[in-house]
């Protein structure tokens, strides 16, 4: 009995050395999604701290006049998927994108042409994935929760129809495409709409 204890406590040891082990345990995931009470998606504080992908200016999916009013968007994604993505060019469970939507201004102190960022955020675009499913959610500065957009959303058909990477717009991301191509996740509607998009 002793002997079977002292095996059964040696195991138990064992196992609890293992799970101290920083090298066997599951990666930490300190940016995952985190929601309401009520199931609001709370917009994280310091998504500016984030790994930043890239920034658009006046991008449009529809039209192609020239705006009047000329706008940026700046992307960012929670840092355990970048590493991640890095790793297997894919996007892991808790992937979160925030797309944040800024004016352009000029002049603004010695700049004469061009335009630089607004200070005032106009507006956040949240794309999660939670559950093995994606989800859109918007969101404004300086409010603490962001509103899931419904699956009738355009958004929904257009990254599925549209998104390099397992719905998500990979291919405007110069350091990631590159990584997607080399892994070969990019997904077979972009690959045949690169395809016809050739000369």
């Amino acid at each position: 009995m002793l002997k079977a204890l002292a095996t059964c406590s040696g195991l138990l040891l064992a196992g609890g050395l293992t799970f101290l082990n920083p090298a066997a345990s599951p990666a930490p995931f300190p940016n995952a999604p985190a929601y309401s009470a009520k199931g609001a998606l709370l917009t994280p504080k310091n998504y500016r701290e984030w790994q930043y992908l890239t920034t658009g200016v006046d991008m449009s999916y529809a039209s192609t006049t020239e705006p009047q009013n000329h706008i940026f968007d700046n992307v960012f994604v929670n840092p355990e998927s970048y590493a991640e993505f890095k790793r297997t060019g894919t996007w892991p469970d808790k992937t979160t994108f925030i797309l944040e939507v800024r004016g352009a201004d000029s002049p603004v102190s010695i700049n004469k042409r061009g335009h630089t960022q607004s200070a005032q955020v106009r507006g956040l675009e949240i794309h999660v994935k939670d559950k093995g499913e994606w989800s859109f959610y918007e969101g404004a500065a300086g409010k603490d929760e962001a509103e899931l957009l419904p699956k009738t959303a355009a958004c929904y058909s257009c990254h599925e129809s549209h998104g390099a990477v397992a719905t998500t717009f990979v291919q405007f991301y110069p350091t990631l495409l590159p990584i997607a191509t080399e892994k070969k996740t990019l997904s077979p509607e972009y690959l045949k709409e690169s395809a016809e998009a050739k000369p």
